[in-house]
């Protein structure tokens, strides 16, 4: 009987977090846009579980900062703010600095980080915003692992899917699909010559200069909705 209890349990666990891969894979894709309005009901039967685990993914992805739960309206998809992107920004550049230079100094970098760099040339070529996007943050996660700090990998990984939709934003706006390969040529080069000091002052200018044209920008976005809003008022 306890087995059976047991075995009920990890299942609906299991459901849990299948039901939150599903749709947190259609948030970091962009298939389901920031600011869309998410139903228990409509999720259950696309997924064809329960309305009990949907919202225990929902309530998963809403401690990941992808979803936000509104009172009498139900769950909709996160929208970044220029507050979120700054906080963001100002986090990664502290993460990244120091992984970037604790990985220069890692015997094993140049292989994960060339074929992390290579392939973020061959997302760009494509022009496919999610395979950029996609490349871009296995970038960034090889060389948290190269600092081989398991605290700070753990710390990085509370806030990874944020950091995903943040750098899905920052790429939007970029004017031209290879611009990402240039916005990292200089740190993976520091990297890849095992100088620590460059590494680091490079990953958080990379990080500074990004952040600050998406916070402007989302900055823009807001006053506009704004002004927007006041006029309707008017």
């Amino acid at each position: 009987m306890a087995a059976e209890i047991i075995a009920g349990f990890i299942e609906k666990r299991s459901l849990d977090r299948a039901a939150a891969d599903v749709i947190r894979q259609a948030i970091t894709s962009g298939a389901l846009a920031p600011g869309k309005r998410l139903t228990e009901t409509e999720l259950s039967t696309g997924l064809n579980v329960s309305r009990g685990t949907i919202r225990a993914a929902l309530q998963r992805l809403m401690s990941e900062g992808l979803v936000k739960q509104k009172p009498y309206s139900g769950w909709e998809v996160a929208s970044l703010t220029s507050r979120d992107a700054w906080e963001l920004c100002t986090l990664r550049s502290s993460l990244e600095g120091l992984a970037a230079q604790l990985a220069a100094a890692n015997p094993n970098r140049r292989r994960p980080i060339e074929a992390a760099y290579d392939d973020m040339k061959a997302a760009a070529k494509s022009r496919n915003q999610k395979r950029i996007n996609d490349s871009d943050l296995a970038l960034h996660k090889a060389i948290v692992i190269l600092s081989g700090h398991n605290r700070l990998a753990d710390h990085y990984g509370l806030v990874e899917h944020q950091v995903r939709m943040y750098m899905a934003s920052s790429n939007a706006i970029l004017e031209r699909p290879d611009m990402v390969i240039a916005n990292h040529e200089k740190m993976v080069n520091a990297l890849l010559r095992g100088d620590a000091a460059a590494s680091e002052r490079y990953a958080r200018e990379h990080n500074k200069t990004s952040g600050e044209l998406l916070v402007r920008h989302l900055q823009e976005t807001e006053a506009k909705q704004t002004n927007r809003a006041a006029g309707k008022l008017t």
